[in-house]
């Protein structure tokens, strides 16, 4: 089992910046990704970014530009900047982790919110 606890949601006007923060309970090994999807209120969850522990990387193109994901490997951790936030980007923000050493079964943190309101 692998549990992911988030952390770094809140609210910021539009314009503005946030920091997300997911950690994982155990160290991460052998080929995996862990990233970040989002569900709006009456929506369905979509992805928002992935890095594979290998370095590739994946972004909806809604965020381009604006979000980066990043890890550090060493600490089981992965972080999504969030910078120019838009109103459309209010959602509740999930990590995700998937890997071999798990047979690439999803696990999810529990949820962090983000809403962009002036």
């Amino acid at each position: 089992q692998v549990q992911l606890v988030e952390s770094g949601g809140g609210l910021v006007q539009p314009g503005g910046s946030l920091r997300l923060s997911c950690a994982a309970s155990r160290s991460i090994v052998g080929l995996n990704a862990m990233g970040w999807y989002r569900q709006a209120s009456g929506k369905q969850r979509e992805l928002v970014a992935t890095k594979i522990n290998t370095g590739s990387t994946t972004y909806a193109d809604s965020v381009k530009g604006r979000f980066t994901i990043s890890r550090d490997n060493a600490k089981n951790t992965v972080y999504l900047q969030m910078n120019s936030l838009k109103p459309e980007d209010t959602a509740v923000y999930y990590c995700n982790y998937k890997g071999a050493a798990w047979n690439w079964r999803d696990y999810w943190g529990q949820g962090t919110q983000v809403t962009v309101s002036s």
